[in-house]
């Protein structure tokens, strides 16, 4: 049995990706990701499906993801830079540590200005982006795949729908320049 630096190129695992494909009626299997699971439902998937790559077979693991997520993390992320140009001492909700303490009044400052930021850069159309998919020979198991789509919600049909088309060398990606704001999703 060959040691593989990368396991995503183990014909072995390769192998059983592809039972594991079988059995589930589809040609990609879903992968339990802890950090996804806070995200609405249908945003983002992360998937592995076997597949070729320069005429190798390997593990394709992908994270799949709307456009309109892509375009609000990129505006959270603009706005909370921002914010902590003000408030130094701020730290979201989702990276704050056990210990971590701030005055009730300070939060509250800091969240509001980042909510104006937040509605300044989505009026502003400051953030702009296309649908992409970015390639990781680096990874650490397989290839990973960063795919972002200009779909309202990333189902079991346009996850295959993009392997099909990615798999076949036929994918063919939107290249304008989308802006969203938090009105359009009320």
């Amino acid at each position: 049995m060959a040691n593989y630096k990368n396991e995503g190129y183990d014909p072995e695992e390769i192998s059983a990706l592809k039972d594991e494909c079988q059995q589930e009626g589809k040609s990609f299997v879903f992968v339990e990701d802890d950090d996804l699971d806070v995200l609405e439902e249908g945003e983002c998937a992360h998937i592995q499906f076997p597949g070729k790559y320069q005429g190798d077979e390997v593990i394709f693991d992908a994270l799949v993801y709307t456009l309109r997520l892509h375009h609000s993390s990129l505006v959270y992320e603009m706005a909370l830079e921002q914010v902590r140009k003000t408030y130094p001492e701020y730290v979201p909700p989702e990276d704050r540590k056990p210990n971590y303490k701030i005055t009730p009044e300070l939060e509250e400052e800091a969240e509001t200005a980042l909510t104006e930021i937040i509605d300044e850069i989505e009026e502003t159309e400051t953030v702009k982006v296309q649908e992409h998919v970015d390639v990781d020979m680096e990874s650490d198991y397989g290839i990973a795949l960063d795919v972002c789509l200009n779909v309202d919600e990333v189902t079991d049909e346009v996850i295959e729908d993009f392997i099909k088309h990615f798999t076949s060398n036929t994918l063919s990606l939107d290249t304008t320049l989308y802006s969203f704001t938090n009105e359009e999703e009320n």
